[in-house]
């Protein structure tokens, strides 16, 4: 049975409004941005109705003809919306957005908006800890060297974008000296065109090079004598790399 974990208040109001429809044949949806957990949260709900895409009208039609009860996800996505004959059934449905209102308010009895996970840190958080845990076993890396809350994270797509985030700095933070070259290498070799691609792709060095001597340093005089190159040189580089 898929596991479905939330301390978002409005995502238990949810849960409560769709467990107590459970033995009605009333239909619901779930609207919400995508990658937000819509999908896991009807199968967590509903582990034995089976599961059909609005991409495919056939499959939605046939299910409806055999089951009292189906989760259609992708709801937005399928056609003639309006002569659907779900009528003594029950329908858990999923959007990413709603099309026409006044259909999907003939359609179903309930509506449910589910927040993204901006609005819901608690979700969010065990949600980064989990893809963290599959990121180490997947990287078959032991040990994390730096805080997790110090991890930049994106969620501009939901738990899409923070699992990518999570294994593409994860990913960064272990690569070793050979690792890095064949990343840089692999680059230049699929974007190197145009008549300056020394200077241009050189910023692939040079940049992160300042901008972790900075960091680590903390001073330009001290970073200049490590780097073995006077103060003035190091300045210009750090005005032609923008770096702050």
């Amino acid at each position: 049975m898929e596991h479905f974990f939330t301390n978002s208040p409005e995502v238990q109001s949810i849960i409560k409004g769709l467990n107590l429809t459970k033995t009605l044949f009333v239909s619901s949806i779930i609207v919400g941005a995508p990658h937000t957990g819509k999908k896991s949260l009807a199968r967590y709900l509903f582990p034995e109705a089976p599961m059909v895409s609005g991409e495919d009208q056939e499959a939605v039609e046939a299910l409806l003809k055999e089951v009292d009860e189906i989760i259609i996800t992708d709801f937005e996505k399928l056609r003639n919306q309006e002569s659907l004959d779900i009528d003594n059934k029950r329908i858990i449905a999923t959007a990413n957005y709603v099309g026409n209102q006044q259909t999907i308010d003939n359609l179903f009895a309930f509506i449910y908006a589910l927040p993204s996970l901006k609005e819901r840190p608690d979700d969010m958080h065990f949600i980064r800890n989990k893809f963290l845990k599959e990121a180490q076993s997947n990287l078959l890396i032991e040990h994390l060297d730096f805080p997790i809350d110090q991890m930049p994270i994106d969620l501009s797509d939901n738990s899409k974008t923070l699992k990518k985030s999570i294994y593409t700095y994860i990913n960064s933070r272990s690569m070793n000296e050979n690792e890095i070259q064949q990343a840089i290498y692999h680059y230049i070799l699929k974007n190197l065109e145009g008549n300056n691609g020394y200077k241009e792709y050189l910023s692939l060095y040079e940049k992160p090079l300042i901008e972790a001597g900075l960091e680590k340093f903390g001073s330009q005089l001290q970073l200049s004598q490590v780097l073995g190159i006077n103060r003035n040189t190091l300045r210009k580089k750090i005005h032609e790399h923008h770096i702050d």
